[in-house]
């Protein structure tokens, strides 16, 4: 399965890069336009020291965890919101009678390499976020474990937004509102925000798992609402229940399906 996903990814990046000097372009303009939601940051704090008890290089921190997990989903999984044009075109038919995971089918459908510009910004931020820090050694294994559980959530949230689609067929802005918008809010504190927001993207929609919560614990601060120290280390539990929920809503999907006869 793995193979025959990236095969399908290489495929559509080695007809991406047949253009180079296209190809080239728009992966640095992917780069530059990402480096936009930093600029809003530093003008931010152009005119303040702190962000909600948070200095600058903690938000960049934070942004930098976020955007690194969604922009890994954004290049490697979000073409799964083509499915309501695969299903008003019929084209959705010629997919399932593929010997081939309709999933893995749909996240690769024109891949675009050109949005490795925006990971290779989120990383460098998130670098420079660690460095400027200066993260305790002891805790800096959670770094990882929070990218990669930020990556999990957001793929998630992109399948059922795909899953969504069989019951809309024509509304995937109502699944971009949960992936792009969720993106948007993990970029500054959850501090910023009333407490009941918070309470539902912690209980409710795990969002405060992708850079919150252990965001915190690799800072060494405490939670400006007070919820319990463990929840720190829940952001992998979340995740499994949310891709656990993603998968069985996708498979009902896909079997509920009724085909248009085209």
């Amino acid at each position: 399965m793995a193979r025959t996903y990236f095969l399908l990814l290489w495929t559509w990046t080695r007809a991406a890069a047949a253009y180079r000097a296209s190809f080239t372009l728009m992966t640095v303009l992917g780069f530059v336009l990402a480096g936009l939601d930093v600029a809003v940051i530093l003008v931010i704090f152009s005119n303040t020291t702190t962000l909600a008890g948070f200095s600058r290089d903690e938000v960049l921190f934070l942004y930098g965890a976020a955007s690194l997990s969604f922009n890994i989903c954004d290049t490697f999984v979000s073409n799964i919101d083509r499915i309501s044009q695969h299903i008003k075109a019929g084209t959705l038919d010629t997919v399932l009678i593929r010997p081939v995971s309709a999933w893995i089918q749909l996240t690769t459908d024109r891949f675009n390499a050109n949005r490795a510009g925006r990971i290779v910004q989120a990383a460098v931020v998130l670098g420079y976020g660690i460095a400027a820090v200066d993260v305790d050694w002891r805790r800096a294994w959670m770094i990882p474990v929070m990218v990669i559980t930020g990556i999990v959530i957001f793929s998630a949230l992109w399948t059922l937004g795909g899953a969504l689609q069989f019951v809309l067929t024509d509304a995937p802005e109502v699944a971009s509102s949960f992936t792009y918008g969720s993106n948007q809010l993990n970029q500054y504190p959850l501090s910023i925000y009333g407490r009941d927001l918070v309470k539902g993207v912690t209980y409710v929609l795990p969002l405060a798992f992708v850079n919150w919560q252990p965001g915190l614990y690799v800072l060494d601060r405490a939670d400006p609402f007070g919820t319990p120290e463990f929840m720190r280390f829940a952001g992998p539990a979340a995740a499994l229940v949310l891709s656990l929920l993603a998968g069985l809503a996708w498979r009902q999907g896909i079997r509920h399906y009724r085909s248009t006869g085209s």
